[in-house]
């Protein structure tokens, strides 16, 4: 969808407009997709405009107030066509004051965010399994302890880059493994949406 329909569309969406599209339609919700790279500029401090992370501050409707951890303060429109992954695809009544955002949208007139696409508390760690035990892994990540939760249902692993399953008896103590999942805010502990091992 180019630039100009994606701006026309998300802007109708948030004036009140009765086009309902997901991310999904404009491009992919993967939790591996809010971390892809940013646009590249001649200017290395500028920061992509179609982009905002940080914390939620404060809901007002379908408006979230965040606070960037530059400190840049951004307005984020979530609408009927805004797809809402936490932990796996969700709703809007499921992001919080105090969780993390990752959003992608059309910057507005006004200066706030139309997103397409939010991903919430969502994290990507690089880290070694210390130990397995009964719905969690404990991993170290760069010297801090982290304790994933295995969720039933949801977690699921990838072995040398074969598609995903839920066994995840393949998983070793002393292996390196990334893991993308959602932080449980203010804690060391995130609950495990994929992770991936070679075996």
């Amino acid at each position: 969808m180019p630039s100009t329909d994606r701006r026309r569309f998300l802007s109708s969406a948030v004036l009140g407009g009765t086009a309902v599209a997901g991310a999904t339609a404009l491009g992919s919700l993967a939790p591996e997709t809010a971390f892809a790279a940013p646009r590249i500029d001649l200017d290395p401090g500028a920061r992509d405009p179609n982009f905002a992370e940080g914390r939620i501050t404060a809901i007002s409707g379908s408006l979230l107030k965040v606070s960037g951890s530059d400190k840049a303060l951004h307005r984020v429109y979530v609408t009927h066509g805004t797809s809402v992954w936490k932990l796996r695809p969700t709703t809007f009544d499921e992001i919080k004051v105090g969780d993390g955002l990752y959003a992608r949208g059309v910057k507005m007139p006004d200066g706030a965010l139309a997103a397409d696409a939010v991903w919430v508390n969502i994290v990507n760690l690089d880290a070694a399994i210390t130990a397995i035990d009964s719905g969690r892994l404990h991993l170290d990540h760069h010297g801090n302890k982290v304790v994933g939760h295995v969720v039933t249902g949801t977690t699921a692993a990838v072995y040398n880059h074969t598609p995903a399953i839920s066994d995840l008896s393949g998983l070793q103590v002393g292996k390196h493994v990334k893991v993308i999942g959602a932080w449980r805010p203010d804690t060391n502990e995130v609950d495990i949406a994929t992770v991936y091992a070679g075996i």
